[in-house]
């Protein structure tokens, strides 16, 4: 479960967080939440990889997108790291530095767990529609699902909910087919 650790915090403050955890500032509290178990570590290797080799590598499919696992985004005082972020290269024609980017992404994806869902939703989201993110996902690799939002005027819409074994276009890279199943460990 993600804990706020100290009000108000600082980037230096983050620094100091063990590295057996991720680190962030919303709002001007320091969050820490475990390294993934494994099977939010599936999912989001299996879907980084599925997207990567369509979008990113354009090893067939589409291209035209960076993607990257953990991007740490600057967005004034907030410090967010979501599971995999995605930039599309006709706004953003050169690789961000992921590392502390301060470039909103086209989308992100958060592999939701029981220790991180309630922050992820709840703290990270909005946090994400105040910087005009255009597409979030949550996964939960538990409940095997798939949630897709768009922003609209400032909020998240729901625009798609898949589930277990589906096979699935979904927006922004709905140019393919994704199989939920191997997204899951059995």
């Amino acid at each position: 479960m993600a804990k706020a650790l100290r009000k108000p915090a600082t980037y230096d403050d983050l620094l100091k967080v063990p590295d057996h955890l991720v680190a962030e500032l919303i709002d001007g509290e320091l969050y820490a939440t475990p390294r993934p178990a494994k099977p939010h570590s599936r999912a989001h290797s299996m879907l980084l990889g599925k997207l990567n080799g369509a979008f990113d590598w354009g090893d067939g499919g589409p291209g035209g997108w960076w993607i990257v696992t953990e991007p740490e985004l600057h967005f004034g005082r907030d410090v967010v790291v979501p599971d995999i972020g995605g930039w599309r290269r006709e706004r953003v024609p050169e690789y961000p530095d992921a590392g502390a980017c301060d470039v909103a992404p086209d989308w992100i994806c958060e592999v939701v767990s029981p220790s991180s869902g309630r922050h992820d939703r709840i703290r990270k989201m909005p946090v994400y529609a105040r910087h005009a993110v255009a597409y979030a996902w949550l996964i939960d690799p538990v409940q095997k699902s798939l949630e897709v939002f768009r922003l609209s005027h400032g909020q998240w819409v729901t625009i798609a909910t898949h589930a277990e074994d589906e096979v699935v276009r979904a927006e922004p890279f709905d140019a393919i087919e994704l199989p939920l199943a191997a997204l899951w460990l059995d």
